[in-house]
């Protein structure tokens, strides 16, 4: 994960700590002490992935033992090694989750950095500033939705995506992937095909 797309992710759960009423209101300081609240989330995000992990490879592990058991048991083949590629599965699944949660250990050392705690706090202060302009935009593109209707993790990452286009100038095709990688993480699978078919729509406004 680069810069930019753990700034992205600590906005989205630094928005997330804010009461979504509709007129936000935040100086620098008060930007600053949520931005250290959503690096802690962060955090202990990586803590509970990692406990997911161990669990994980437990279950595997549990699952090889029954099948060599099984083996002795039954001679059938064909059961033993549709159980030893169920848990190999599972194992390639937790391996490929963990490389991706050892990497947040580094990353999180790097949000100390300025320009990231700058980039979040420009985000921030785009959306608070422009909320009623941003939420109305992407009304548009909502296509007999309201965003308002939506949960609020997904409102969220429009907004940013929203804020990457039209302020950071980021190409759209970027903002896109960015936005539905984020919607991997957080949203659920409705909300993540809501978010392309918005995304895709915003292009044209």
């Amino acid at each position: 994960m680069h810069n930019r797309s753990l700034a992205r992710e600590l906005s989205l759960i630094s928005i997330g700590l804010i009461k979504d009423k509709g007129d936000f209101k935040l100086n620098k300081f008060e930007i600053e002490e949520i931005y250290e609240s959503a690096l802690d989330s962060l955090i202990n995000h990586c803590r509970e992935e990692l406990d997911d992990c161990e669990s994980m490879l437990e279950n595997a592990s549990q699952n090889i033992l029954d099948s060599e058991l099984q083996e002795g048991v039954d001679s059938s083949y064909s059961n033993v090694r549709d159980e030893l590629k169920k848990s190999l599965t599972k194992i390639e699944t937790v391996m490929n989750t963990l490389s991706i949660t050892l990497d947040f250990p580094k990353l999180i050392v790097s949000s100390s950095q300025i320009d990231i705690r700058e980039d979040v706090n420009q985000r921030i202060s785009n959306i608070i500033n422009n909320l009623k302009s941003i939420d109305s935009d992407i009304d548009q593109a909502m296509d007999g939705w309201r965003l308002k209707r939506l949960p609020r993790i997904d409102r969220d990452i429009l907004r940013l995506a929203y804020v990457d286009i039209n302020f950071l100038k980021t190409p759209v095709a970027v903002a896109c992937d960015e936005a539905v990688n984020l919607a991997n993480k957080y949203s659920d699978l409705q909300g993540r095909k809501l978010i392309n078919g918005v995304l895709r729509r915003l292009q044209t406004i």
